[in-house]
């Protein structure tokens, strides 16, 4: 089991970037894929980033790909998302979650179904 608390959300102008962290407590952290999704009012969820357990594959939604960055450091127990270039309608509660289904991760990265713990998520706003 992995417990996840995101930190790192804010108001930033467009334009503007920011940093979220996910800090995960257990000793399993690198046992886990990892993802983030967001969820702005009135919408589902939506996938954001994923990243592998080790760090080399890494895969986005269309409209982050080239804005967002997703990293992780399995010494440190933290995945990273970095947004960069931010528009208002990427303000959302962002969440990271911990998918453990290895051999179906390859497929079923974006699903927000599969994945197996959560954190509390951590608002990002970005004004006009």
């Amino acid at each position: 089991q992995v417990h996840l608390v995101e930190s790192g959300g804010g108001l930033v102008q467009a334009g503007g970037s920011l940093r979220l962290s996910c800090a995960a407590s257990g000793r399993t952290f690198s046992s886990y894929a990892m993802g983030w999704f967001r969820q702005a009012p009135g919408k589902e969820r939506e996938f954001v980033a994923a990243i592998s357990w080790s760090g080399p594959t890494t895969y986005y939604a269309d409209s982050m790909e080239g804005r967002f960055t997703i990293s992780r450091d399995n010494a440190k127990n933290t995945v990273w998302l970095q947004m960069n270039s931010l528009k208002p309608e990427d303000t959302a509660v962002y969440y990271c979650a911990a998918f453990s289904q290895g051999a179906i991760f390859f497929r079923d990265y974006g699903r927000s179904d599969k994945y197996d713990y959560w954190g509390q998520g951590t608002q990002v706003t970005v004004s006009s």
